[in-house]
C-alpha cells in the first residue's frame, strides 16, 4: 500500500522557525517529525511514499535523499505553486497508483495503542461500503487542538463508524487526525490548482461513504512551537521518542 505525506505548507504559526526549517523537519522529542511519520510507515510495511513540496523545498529533499536514491520516497514538486491539501494529492496520483492510498499530513504526531494506528486503519477500510477513512481524535483527547470538532459519528461510542460534517451543530465529539485513506477514484472529477481535501471528505459524506475510525492511543497536533514543547512533555512522560 502507497502513501503520500503532505509537506509542501509554510507552517507560518511556526513563528520565526518557519522561515529557515521547513515545518516537516521540525525536531520533536529529538527527531523531525517527518522521520516520526516514516518511522510508522516503515514498521507497517507502507510504501514507496510520495512527499510533496514547496516551502524550502530543498531541505525536505536533501534530509529524504537516501529514501530517495533506493526509490522508497517519490517527490511531488508543487515549487511553481502550493496546491493545498486536495490539490496536491490530485498532482501526485501518477505516482500513487490505482488502489486506495493512505494520505498523512506531516504535523499529525501519534502513539500507538495496543495495535499501530495505521495497521488498524488498513485493517478496517473495506472499499465495497468506504471511499474515505479517517482516523478519528475526540476532542478533549487531541494535544495542542482548539476547534470545536469536524464530525459527528452516525453511532455514537462505535469505534468504526459511518460520519458526517458537523453541518449547523455549534461543536463535535470527534476531529480529523490527519491520517486517512481514500480512493484514487475520488480524485477523478475534481479541479487541478488548489484546494482541500475537505471536498474529498463532503464528497464521499454525501454518498454515505465516509467513515471514521476512533484512535486509541496519544495523539498531538505540532502547529506552533508550544505545541512542540507540549507533544514533547507528554512523550516524555510515556517514555516515547
Amino acid at each position: 500500500m502507497r502513501a503520500i505525506v503532505l509537506s509542501a505548507g509554510l507552517g507560518t504559526r511556526m513563528g520565526p522557525m518557519s522561515q529557515i526549517t521547513p515545518k516537516p523537519l521540525v525536531p520533536v522529542a529529538g527527531k523531525p517529525l517527518l522521520d516520526h511519520t516514516f518511522e510508522k510507515l516503515d514498521a507497517a510495511d507502507i510504501g514507496p511514499v510520495v512527499v510533496n513540496v514547496h516551502h524550502l523545498a530543498g531541505q525536505i529533499e536533501a534530509h529524504l535523499s537516501p529514501r530517495i536514491a533506493d526509490g522508497r520516497v517519490r517527490i511531488s514538486n508543487e515549487r511553481d505553486a502550493l496546491l493545498d491539501t486536495g490539490g496536491g494529492v490530485k498532482k501526485a496520483l501518477p505516482l500513487l497508483g490505482k488502489q486506495p492510498f493512505f494520505a498523512i499530513n506531516s504535523d499529525a504526531l501519534w502513539l500507538d495503542g495496543a495495535v499501530p494506528a495505521l495497521t488498524r486503519l488498513r485493517q478496517a477500510f473495506e472499499p465495497r461500503v468506504m471511499d474515505v477513512l479517517l482516523l478519528l481524535v475526540r476532542t478533549e483527547d487531541a494535544l495542542g487542538y482548539d476547534g470545536p470538532g469536524d464530525f459527528i459519528p452516525a453511532h455514537e461510542g462505535k469505534v468504526l463508524t459511518p460520519i458526517d460534517f458537523r453541518g449547523d451543530a455549534p461543536s463535535a465529539p470527534v476531529m480529523f487526525g490527519g491520517i486517512q485513506i481514500v480512493a484514487p477514484s475520488m480524485y477523478d472529477d475534481m479541479p487541478e490548482g488548489a484546494w482541500s481535501n475537505r471536498e474529498i471528505f463532503r464528497k464521499a459524506a454525501a454518498r454515505g461513504r465516509l467513515y471514521g475510525l476512533v484512535h486509541d492511543g496519544r495523539w498531538f497536533h505540532v502547529g506552533t512551537p508550544d505545541a512542540v514543547l507540549q507533544a514533547e512533555t507528554q512523550m516524555n512522560k510515556v517514555g516515547a521518542r
